[in-house]
């Protein structure tokens, strides 16, 4: 079974063969009330383009000229030393949890979420910058492309991110 942080991660993945029909089955089994909702419409919006449409998709929303920025460090502290800082401290504890940042920088938001799903205790200062990291990202998809799939896996991140005690990644929803 995998935690609810992991299931909406896989969502962030590049698309390829398999991949949706394999988060479908993990949003149906390992997931339940508000995340699951939103992930199936995620998956819903997807399953209707072919493998193509869904690269394209994904490339035009998170890679080239992203629609939204997927990086929490940058949407916090831009380009500058304090990004470098938190990165560094944040990939030395993936690198004690065994995440796997699959070519990512480690701020991106799907090592990010596999992180928060195995750290018992995640590093404090992407805690305290996740919740508005990942609002900044719906309101950049909302105003750029108010219509595009992404905008319901971001939903599924706020709906496991608590404003209060924003890790509840690891455990239910």
């Amino acid at each position: 079974m995998m935690k609810p942080g992991e299931v909406v991660a896989r969502g962030f993945c590049y698309p390829a063969p398999g991949r949706l029909e394999e988060l479908r089955q993990a949003v149906d089994k390992d997931l339940s009330g508000a995340t699951q909702r939103r992930m199936r419409r995620f998956v819903s919006a997807v399953e209707g383009l072919s493998l193509a449409q869904w690269e394209e998709l994904h490339t035009r929303t998170l890679d080239l000229s992203p629609v939204l920025v997927p990086y929490v460090g940058h949407l916090t502290w831009g380009e500058n030393y304090r990004r470098g800082e938190f990165m560094a401290d944040l990939k030395r504890d993936m690198e004690l949890h065994n995440v796997d940042l699959g070519g990512e920088l480690p701020d991106h938001i799907e090592p990010v979420l596999r992180y928060l799903a195995v750290a018992p205790e995640p590093f404090p200062d992407l805690v305290n910058i996740l919740a508005d990291a990942v609002g900044q990202m719906r309101a950049a998809v909302k105003k750029a492309e108010p219509k595009n799939p992404y905008r319901h896996l971001l939903a599924a991140v706020e709906s496991i991110v608590d404003r209060e005690t924003p890790v509840a990644i690891g455990g239910s929803q």
